[in-house]
């Protein structure tokens, strides 16, 4: 079994095209901050920092990483924050807000802001149980984020309880061929029987022909995706808690899986992956990455 490479990118050659990609950005995330009425008591800006309440944008605020459990009154993890701010807790009842001060009501989406977010909850996520919040999530103080601590303790205690002792891997495979659309016409016979009917009688093809060829096309792409992801699947379920099928980027794009995986049952889940990826050929690739918090794994919805 390799090891992993402190390289950002690993092409291990006796997996086929296995790729493990310690440095990928992380998901989109499932815990998000929805308003209710236009008069909420307290202030959030949602995801990209669009304002959820009218606040004074001068004001320091608290930019919110994750919801982790309580385990000390209050606690520093150093300057790691935004822009080298300090990122600290702040406690209410079983759980603690992570958060650094801002100095305004927004956040742009910037590379080194992008990164300062995922360090602080790949830090917190090697430490234990995290609930990762969506970028550019603000409060306008102390006093309002213990308010939406204590309105959503129980909920946030059950998805802590769900997530504990576990990470997140990540794997997407893609077919690696310089021509999708080639590969299958000689992979399929349905289609290249049809390819030679539309192009091959002379003349230019009509509108309706092209269209009925891309909608076969289709139809096999997503039956091949769909049979694929089941093969690859039925090796990673017995090593995995959860498994999610997010949808696919691109149309290169075999299959983009969540995996919810025990911390310490990650080995057997890699040695999965490689077995996974001999059941395949050259024309597909394999790109692995993780851990990672469980972005995919949180489902709730702040009230705010």
């Amino acid at each position: 079994m390799p090891k992993r490479s402190d390289c950002e990118n690993v092409i291990l050659s006796n997996a086929k095209n296995l790729v493990i990609d310690e440095t990928r950005p992380f998901a989109p995330l499932r815990v998000t901050a929805k308003r209710f009425g236009q008069h909420a008591p307290d202030t959030l800006l949602s995801k990209r920092g669009r304002t959820m309440a009218q606040s004074d944008s001068q004001k320091i605020g608290k930019y919110l990483y994750a919801v982790v459990p309580l385990t000390a009154e209050s606690r520093s993890y150093g300057p790691i924050g935004m822009d080298g701010g300090e990122v600290y807790s702040i406690p209410d009842g079983k759980v603690c807000a992570v958060v650094s001060d801002v100095p305004n009501a927004k956040i742009r989406p910037e590379r080194r802001h992008l990164a300062a977010h995922h360090q602080v909850l790949k830090r917190l996520a090697s430490e234990g149980a995290v609930l990762p919040m969506a970028f550019g999530i603000i409060a306008d103080g102390t006093k309002s984020l213990v308010k939406i601590l204590d309105r959503h303790q129980d909920a946030l205690i059950e998805q802590i309880k769900r997530v504990e002792g576990k990470v997140e891997m990540g794997l997407r495979v893609s077919w690696d061929v310089p021509n999708i659309f080639e590969f299958f016409v000689n992979t399929h016979d349905e289609l290249r029987q049809l390819r030679d009917q539309v192009f091959h009688r002379g003349g230019e093809a009509s509108q309706e022909d092209k269209i009925e060829l891309g909608r076969l096309f289709d139809r096999l792409l997503g039956e091949d995706r769909t049979a694929l992801a089941g093969m690859v699947v039925g090796v990673l379920r017995p090593h995995c808690v959860e498994i999610k099928e997010n949808k696919t980027r691109t149309e290169r794009e075999v299959m983009n899986l969540a995996c919810l995986v025990e911390r310490d049952k990650q080995k057997e889940f890699e040695e999965a992956i490689f077995e996974a990826a001999r059941l395949f050929d050259n024309n597909y690739a394999f790109d692995f990455n993780g851990p990672w918090p469980p972005h995919n794994f949180v489902e709730m919805e702040l009230q705010i």
